[in-house]
């Protein structure tokens, strides 16, 4: 097409190398279709750029390229060829793309609004659009730490059980001997307590085979909810590009629950056991690591009367506060991605600073 169909539209230059992930293409087209079917304002285009490696260009690449090209309901560009060496350079230097897909957006007068606003998007949807900085910003100051911002309609349930005030339980992990154990005792506490409990599994990031395999047996035993594969790296994602957002934006001296609570569930799935977070309502809210929500929900009855004194989540985490742990350590691990990255964490269990790693992985699965 003639580069007229761009006039007077908002821009999003989606750029990548060859390995971008079907799940990104399909959540991006989820938000694509949308705009095009709504009757609102919404008035964007979207322009893949594949930045490759032309001296290692060959058959298969230009296979993979068409497979991509495809399946993608946007613009692209004829031949990763015709991007010139001074654009490839640009995109790596000026708007730090490195492997990770990002997406630059430029208003109807062309002038560029956001170097990454896939943040954005992954977060809020079309309700980002323009998709500019500002937008970014404004955005977050409306928000507050809740189920539905954690959530983000991935549980089509989620209304009705608020609606009855269920006790609701989000947990990840990737051990079933753990999760068939937080689940029984869970359940076991929630039947003494006669109070009406829902426990959904969310799986692990970066994990989706193993991730499979559990879903299907906790599906199998009737232990709990789980989320199917699209779900989980969704949530996976948001959460991943909370903490990015959160970092380009955040003032360093203000606390900020939001952040802090988004890095101590990524905290929590870097390490090697299961976590919970427990919801009553919006707000109302208490999370642990595997080992001491699992020890609590097994000693119930030590705390059963605080339950029936001050309410079920109250009483979890003044339980939970009593517990010391003889280790206690959790680790983050988060890819690089433009826009920096945090450069002071503190643990989510101690709150001692931890050291920062860079860690290359491969062959994830």
């Amino acid at each position: 097409v003639d580069i007229d169909v761009l006039r007077r539209k908002h821009v999003l230059l989606l750029i990548s190398d060859l390995d971008i992930s079907l799940d990104e293409i399909q959540v991006l087209e989820v938000l694509y279709k949308y705009e095009r079917a709504s009757s609102s304002e919404l008035n964007y285009e979207i322009v893949w750029l594949p930045i490759v490696d032309r001296s290692a260009w060959n058959d298969s690449y230009q296979q993979k390229f068409l497979n991509l090209q495809s399946i993608m309901p946007w613009y692209t560009v004829n031949h990763p060829s015709v991007i010139e060496p001074a654009v490839i350079k640009y995109t790596k230097e000026k708007w730090r793309f490195v492997k990770k897909p990002i997406v630059v957006t430029l208003d109807p007068q062309g002038k560029v609004t956001c170097t990454n606003a896939l943040n954005m998007m992954w977060i809020w949807g079309n309700a980002a659009f323009p998709f500019s900085t500002d937008k970014e910003e404004s955005l977050w100051k409306s928000e507050s730490w809740t189920i539905e911002l954690l959530v983000d309609g991935l549980e089509p349930n989620l209304p009705n059980w608020m609606r009855e005030e269920k006790v609701i339980c989000f947990y990840g992990g990737e051990k079933m001997e753990w999760i068939e154990s937080f689940t029984s005792a869970t359940k076991k506490a929630a039947q003494t307590l006669e109070i009406g409990l829902e426990m959904v599994y969310v799986g692990k990031n970066n994990a989706k085979e193993r991730v499979k395999k559990i879903s299907g047996l906790i599906t199998e035993k009737q232990l709990s909810h789980s989320w199917q594969d699209a779900s989980v790296w969704f949530f996976w994602n948001r959460l991943e590009s909370m903490l990015y957002s959160k970092t380009q934006h955040g003032k360093t001296n203000d606390p900020d629950i939001i952040k802090q609570e988004v890095m101590t569930i990524l905290g929590y799935d870097g390490s090697e056991h299961g976590w919970a977070i427990f919801f009553l309502g919006t707000t109302e809210m208490v999370r642990a690591n595997g080992e001491r929500v699992l020890s609590s929900m097994q000693s119930f009855e030590e705390w059963e009367e605080m339950v029936r004194q001050m309410g079920f989540i109250p009483a979890l985490r003044k339980h939970l506060e009593g517990i010391t742990d003889d280790h206690h350590c959790t680790r983050l691990i988060l890819p690089g991605i433009s826009g920096g990255i945090e450069e002071r964490v503190v643990c989510a269990e101690c709150g001692r600073p931890m050291e920062m790693y860079f860690m290359y992985r491969c062959c994830v699965e």
